[in-house]
């Protein structure tokens, strides 16, 4: 298991993001966790093979319809012990 954070940027709050995220991780298998950041942004941290990862990152470059992402950092993360996939705040 590896994990990884992203840090998503442009309009990605209030247009169902991280709803988003989480149904897409869930769907790919990985755990972890999605929140608003004060900045604007929307943090991911995900825990999962380097192949459901790399799907992931896919999938967080386009978001959902109403996003207009503008970039997505993209970093090794610690490995945390997490269950599921939830939203947090």
């Amino acid at each position: 298991m590896k994990a990884r954070r992203y840090i998503v940027r442009g309009r990605v709050q209030g247009v169902g993001f991280r709803w988003f995220v989480q149904q897409s991780a869930d769907s790919l298998g990985v755990k972890g966790y999605t929140r608003n950041l004060d900045d604007g942004s929307v943090e991911v941290y995900a825990l999962g093979s380097a192949e459901q990862l790399s799907d992931l990152s896919g999938l967080l470059r386009k978001g959902p319809r109403m996003a207009d992402v503008r970039g997505v950092d993209e970093e090794e993360a610690a490995v945390e012990r997490v269950s599921g996939f939830r939203i947090t705040h």
